[in-house]
């Protein structure tokens, strides 16, 4: 797995800058969503929370999918 960008880094970033992050990347703009994105927000958490690396965020939800674990709940559209 790459390694991630020293500036995407929980040490190198804010809350807010961490948010601002998963939200460009997600293509999230001036608040405006449809109630589809927050199963997906969910997911970055502790990202956003300074918990985990966003790599780590990333892998675990690929991680699940791959071997078709249920354990997790990822978030749906219908929510």
């Amino acid at each position: 797995m790459d390694q991630p960008s020293e500036y995407l880094l929980v040490r190198n970033t804010t809350k807010a800058e961490r948010m601002q992050i998963v939200e460009e990347a997600l293509g999230v703009t001036d608040g405006q969503c449809d109630g589809c994105m927050q199963g997906i927000l969910r997911m970055y958490d502790p990202y956003i929370n300074g918990e985990k690396e966003l790599s780590e965020c990333n892998a675990s939800f690929h991680r699940g999918y791959e071997v078709g674990h249920d354990e997790e709940d990822k978030g749906s559209c219908a929510e």
